[in-house]
């Protein structure tokens, strides 16, 4: 008998300056039996950071061929496919061949490994790539709760978020830009 997701419940106040937008977020998060806790809240900051009309959480590593959140138009083309992780160069250049926008927000710790390996490679793709601090990600994750009530603020390349359990502040860094 194959292990269940552990479903998590989350309400976020978000508030993205950089934007102009302001929403309360609720979300239902199922973090698959073989993903970290670390990979699943950076999937939350990806949505918090993107939030928009449309945005939703896919199969995921469930179904290798959806990203972990995407946006799907009224004629189910992609407008936005965001991957979480250190996904393959055929993985990021299929996704760019299918949505218009593409993301990749990488956050382990072997981050940069990945990224000086793939940097010359990954520059001839339409793809944004953003580099999430591993250390702050991690500090995100210790706040998790089955139920979470969370305040996110979000101003420049960084997040600042406060729960019950605490509070954090996620940086991120671009390291490349869409062509």
């Amino acid at each position: 008998m194959a292990i269940k997701p552990t479903i998590y419940k989350m309400r976020i106040a978000l508030s993205d300056l950089e934007r102009n937008y302001y929403d309360t977020l609720n979300l239902t998060v199922a973090l698959h039996p073989s993903e970290t806790p670390e990979r699943m809240m950076t999937r939350v900051l990806a949505y918090c950071i993107n939030a928009q009309a449309g945005l939703a959480f896919t199969k995921g590593l469930s179904d290798v061929e959806q990203p972990d959140l995407w946006v799907r138009t009224m004629d189910d083309q992609t407008s936005l496919w965001i991957d979480v992780g250190e996904p393959a160069h055929e993985r990021v250049k299929k996704a760019s061949r299918v949505a218009k926008n593409v993301k990749i927000y990488s956050f382990n710790a072997k981050s940069d490994t990945w990224w000086q390996q793939g940097q010359g490679k990954f520059g001839l793709l339409n793809a944004e790539i953003i580099r999430i601090n591993h250390t702050e990600i991690e500090r995100f994750a210790a706040l998790l709760q089955r139920t979470l009530d969370l305040s996110v603020t979000i101003t420049g390349q960084s997040a600042f978020i406060a729960g019950e359990a605490g509070e954090v502040e996620v940086n991120w860094a671009l390291l490349q830009s869409r062509k």
